[in-house]
């Protein structure tokens, strides 16, 4: 085998293509992990958010969106006293009535802000038992209760909806009463605020959903049970998991496209190195003839060029890692359904790994084919 050294020496012959050939296995290194950072943190979201314990009440025939659903809200009242298997805490039932509307609002500047107003009343909490007030208090009449990350979805300073500050509403002035945390959910991006006061400003007279929290003993077939039992109230029993499970095969197309980016470009950075690398190798071609006539085979040659891409590459991954640590760690990225907290997790930078290693080996394997490939005779000749 030729000594290490020996590559690692080649790595200072063309200093220049040294430096392109590492900031360019730092951009794929950095855009793969931004993809994968991107498509785990919204799966995560729209996973989190989903308790197996919850079920959704939605109109029949809206099971897909929350926002199109009318439910009577007597049936949070008949579910209630009619279901055996639903959660009791402090002798409260956990069922909460809610509506989902997308509202527009005006911040104390004039400037238009729209978001996901959830309507809720107290025993909201009961059925979501992950989200926890971090500042301020449960919103009263003419108040709101904002999520911690609901300034990144309506794009505007986190000073905006500090506790304190006035929002407007259809002409009406609200308050910020607190500051809803529920870390690693979308509901982090909503604005809660009581559902008299929202059912007052969207004008209707009916609900989006009855959330209910089952008892661990209890089944989702139990619900659905009681909903073909009562067909008059025109309900669907849906669990939350399989809810977001569909909302997450929605936004399917949306991880596609990254991976799609992230690929494209990785492949121009690709067929970019192996440019660079037919022209080095080329001019190497003495070099590699001589160590074949003094008795070094073309499988060690090759080796000894593996060693020097994956160099290269290991050094552009090590780069693109701290980028990406830099640039992506902890950054709040805005989507459809709420907004997501990046964070690299160990998968991604496994990922981001692989994808340094197969780029070292997948942009040397050719041209180092090609200069190994002719004849000992030929090559000395030439």
């Amino acid at each position: 085998m030729l000594p290490f050294t020996y590559a690692v020496r080649n790595l200072s012959r063309d200093r220049s293509r040294l430096v392109q050939s590492i900031l360019g296995s730092a951009l794929v290194v950095l855009l793969v992990m931004g993809a994968h950072a991107m498509n785990a943190g919204m799966t995560r979201s729209l996973q989190s958010t989903a308790s197996p314990r919850n079920v959704l009440l939605l109109g029949a025939g809206s099971e897909e969106s929350m926002q199109r659903s009318e439910v009577s809200e007597q049936a949070a009242g008949i579910a209630e006293t009619s279901l055996a298997g639903v959660e009791s805490v402090l002798g409260q039932r956990a069922v909460s009535p809610e509506i989902v509307h997308m509202a527009t609002l005006l911040t104390g500047e004039g400037q238009e802000l729209r978001g996901l107003v959830r309507g809720v009343t107290s025993k909201a909490m009961l059925v979501h038992p992950e989200m926890v007030i971090q500042e301020g208090h449960f919103p009263g009449p003419g108040e709101l209760l904002v999520g911690r990350l609901a300034w990144r979805r309506l794009d505007v300073s986190p000073e905006t909806l500090a506790v304190g500050e006035v929002l407007t509403f259809d002409g009406v002035d609200l308050r910020v009463s607190g500051v809803l945390a529920a870390p690693g959910t979308v509901m982090e991006s909503e604005i809660w605020m009581p559902l008299q006061d929202l059912r007052t400003f969207a004008q209707r007279d009916t609900v989006s959903s009855v959330a209910i929290r089952l008892r661990e003993d209890a089944e989702v077939a139990d619900v659905q049970l009681f909903t073909r039992q009562r067909l008059d109230l025109e309900l669907s029993a849906v669990s939350e998991t399989e809810y977001y499970a569909k909302l997450a095969r929605f936004y399917a197309p949306i991880r596609t496209m990254t991976w799609t980016t992230a690929i494209l470009i990785a492949a121009a950075a690709v067929f970019g190195g192996l440019n660079t690398l037919y022209a080095a190798f080329a001019s190497r071609v003495r070099e590699t003839a001589t160590l074949q006539a003094i008795g070094f085979s073309r499988f060690v040659i090759l080796i000894s060029l593996l060693q020097e891409s994956l160099l290269i590459s290991m050094a552009g991954t090590l780069l693109g890692a701290v980028i990406a640590r830099l640039l992506l760690a902890n950054r709040v990225l805005p989507f459809g359904a709420g907004a997501i907290e990046l964070d690299l997790e160990p998968s991604t930078l496994v990922v981001g790994l692989i994808a340094g290693m197969l780029l070292g080996f997948i942009g040397t394997l050719p041209p180092a084919f090609r200069c190994l490939y002719p004849p000992l005779p030929q090559t000395l000749r030439d």
